[in-house]
């Protein structure tokens, strides 16, 4: 019952991502080939308010009573191109990203359950090499 309302918060972004068609196959493919603007626009204000969020929760003490920071990220280019072009092929190939899969399954689309599997494995692939890797 301690995690219930992480429940409830995941219900709701499922309902916000379905009714704005950001989980739509039809809405990420017409955006890789820049048709519209509707996926970079939810996106857009995705980030905006993700940075004013941020922002205002600086000004308030979390729930152990510090107040909240975000730590450095180690300075880098080659491996963000890198990550970010691996997740993009994995987007623009299964049509889903990692939130928006199990969305998916909550709306019937069971075959998105292949590729939840497929991450998975490319999970613990990853964690097999992870110490291998340039990051």
């Amino acid at each position: 019952m301690k995690y219930i309302k992480f429940l409830f918060v995941g219900i709701f972004f499922g309902i916000v991502l379905v009714k704005s068609e950001a989980v739509s196959w039809y809405r990420i493919y017409e955006m890789f080939k820049f048709e519209s603007f509707h996926m970079y626009g939810i996106i857009g204000t995705a980030v905006i308010t993700g940075i004013i969020l941020l922002l205002i929760s600086k000004k308030f003490k979390n729930i152990n009573g510090g107040l909240m920071t975000v730590p450095r990220k180690d300075q880098g280019f080659i491996r963000y191109i890198i990550g970010g072009t691996i997740f993009g092929l994995g987007w623009a190939l299964s049509g889903a990203c990692p939130g928006p899969m199990y969305i998916l399954v909550g709306t019937g689309a069971f075959t998105i359950l292949i590729v939840i599997l497929a991450a998975i494995l490319g999970t613990y692939i990853y964690g097999l090499f992870k110490d291998k890797l340039p990051h």
